[in-house]
């Protein structure tokens, strides 16, 4: 198997409050991405206890019955499954390791992870921006005005405007 190379890889993360739009943005970023002809990949952390199997299926069977991993192959993907039973969530850095090398890895999510990341924000009644609260917020993309009290030399950026964001976070992106 290969891993990233670290003179190779690099990492940019998305960030945002729930709903903003961090999916969709993403969504239209990666065909941007790949029409420059980069390989990138995604690592998405969830607050949600996330389940990829099936009851009754043999590999949910038997990670229920104390598989630590189990590797899931079909036709068209296959799926590694590791269970934490109780450890704590590993750091960003783990589980980079575990991804083949590629150009661009994408990150959703680690919020007190510091590496570069670009900010959704939409204005919403009872939420702020979360740039000056999460380390690594370089930058902030959005479809109106921005509020008062953004740190100074933050990034704006349009959220429309695909082209400029690929460019930010390809200037930005942190070497492995």
């Amino acid at each position: 198997m290969t891993y990233p190379s670290s003179d190779r890889t690099r990492v940019f993360g998305i960030a945002g409050h729930s709903g903003m739009g961090k999916t969709t943005l993403l969504e239209r970023l990666l065909p941007e991405l790949r029409a420059r002809g980069l390989t990138v990949s995604l690592i998405k952390h969830s607050h949600k206890d996330i389940e990829i199997d099936r009851p009754g299926k043999d590999s949910y069977r038997l990670r229920e019955a104390g598989c630590h991993e189990v590797l899931l192959l079909g036709n068209q993907r296959w799926a590694l499954m590791h269970e934490l039973r109780g450890a704590p969530e590993p750091a960003l850095e783990e589980l980079l390791v575990h991804m083949q090398a590629c150009d661009l890895v994408l990150v959703e999510g680690f919020k007190g992870g510091n590496f570069p990341k670009l900010e959704v924000w939409r204005a919403e009644p009872g939420r702020e921006p979360l740039a000056g609260a999460w380390p690594g917020i370089i930058g902030l993309a959005s479809d109106g005005p921005l509020p008062d009290g953004i740190p100074p030399g933050l990034a704006r950026l349009d959220l429309a405007d695909i082209g400029s964001i690929a460019d930010f976070a390809l200037r930005h992106a942190a070497q492995r």
